[in-house]
């Protein structure tokens, strides 16, 4: 039988800093991930993303990034690096595993996967990350079949849109850097935006910001902290390239999208446009309806509650989520700090 002492869900960057300090405590565990390829998670995503953290502040504990550290790392490197580093640690993990339900009886954890394999375990982590179902709102469901629309999670290149003017909606990271690809590639571009966002200089005096940020002991406050919960309010855009776009005109903003009728986008100030093509770049939502142990671990909107991970369900256990305990836990730079932690509190319970 499939019997282990802990089971980690998602083999993506928490999921192996997770794996890589339960391995140094000798503890058997496995990984399970719904992908064919490690790193797949990103290898998936559009064509020119690139991390807004440099190469120093972009990697797993153990293995350094290779390449100029002050450079950003692409989507495939990064791919590429979590594929090398499952390999260098031998990371145990079973591909293609798609996880469909999990139960508990008698304190033991039972997992269900589409291909019907069952795993059974006393401890597992759920590092399936913070992106998991795209959300889109159900305006989507009035635009016209002549409008091209898509989620960001569908987008990998401006040669899949119609000829015409392209909406963005959603003022966040991958929003703000779609906007600035389909502008450079003399697209007719307009971003619709919530709030005025915040823009972070990709580098200050030469040095990454993120440098600063360290330096300055930014990095180390945490959702508990006045400052941290201040920034999770206004998390900053990294990169200013789609404001020097906005202000050149290359971009037009407008406020927020309360409406669609065909081929009409009407926003909030009762301005409206006739886009050919809507990239709905408005994140993602959680989905843990096949975990069926303690519903009580979740809040009215389903995100879990816990304490650095550790629910009050014994043995379930969180790695990977946004804002889990400092601004870094769902990147790469910081997810280790928080697979140490929980690696630590698995071993000591037992």
């Amino acid at each position: 039988m499939n019997i282990y002492n802990t089971i980690i869900i998602g083999g993506g960057q928490a999921g192996l800093a997770m794996g890589y300090y339960l391995k140094k405590s000798k503890h058997k565990f496995l990984i399970l991930d719904a992908h064919i390829e490690v790193g797949d998670s990103w290898r998936i995503r559009y064509d020119s993303l690139q991390l807004f953290t440099p190469r120093s502040h972009s990697s797993l504990p153990g293995l350094a990034l290779n390449g100029d550290q002050n450079g950003y790392p692409t989507k495939d490197e990064i791919a590429n690096y979590l594929k090398d580093y499952q390999k260098k640690f031998e990371l145990p993990i079973s591909l293609e595993s798609k996880v469909t339900k999990v139960t508990k009886k008698d304190g033991i954890f039972k997992i269900s996967t589409i291909f019907k394999e069952t795993y059974f375990c006393k401890n597992i982590i759920i590092a399936t990350g913070p992106f998991q179902v795209p959300f889109i709102p159900k305006i989507s469901d009035f635009v016209s079949s002549e409008v091209y629309q898509c989620h960001t999670v569908d987008y990998k290149n401006p040669s899949q849109l119609r000829e015409g003017q392209a909406l963005v909606i959603g003022g966040g990271n991958s929003g703000m850097q779609i906007a600035a690809e389909l502008a450079n590639s003399k697209k007719n571009v307009s971003l619709s935006i919530s709030k005025n966002p915040k823009f972070f200089p990709y580098t200050v005096f030469n040095k990454s910001i993120f440098w600063w940020l360290s330096k300055f002991g930014i990095l180390r406050f945490t959702i508990n902290s006045k400052i941290g919960r201040k920034i999770k309010e206004n998390d900053p855009i990294i990169g200013e390239e789609v404001k020097s776009l906005i202000k050149n005109k290359e971009i037009k903003v407008f406020p927020r999208a309360i409406s669609v009728m065909k081929d009409k986008v009407s926003f909030e100030d009762g301005q409206s446009i006739h886009p050919k093509n809507i990239i709905w770049a408005t994140g993602f939502k959680n989905d843990y309806s096949w975990i069926d142990v303690n519903k009580e671990i979740f809040d009215d909107n389903g995100y879990p509650i816990h304490k650095r991970g550790v629910t009050k369900e014994p043995g379930l256990y969180f790695i990977g989520l946004s804002w889990q305990y400092r601004r870094g836990s769902a990147l790469l730079l910081g997810v280790g700090e928080d697979a140490e932690y929980l690696a630590e509190t698995i071993v000591w319970r037992e």
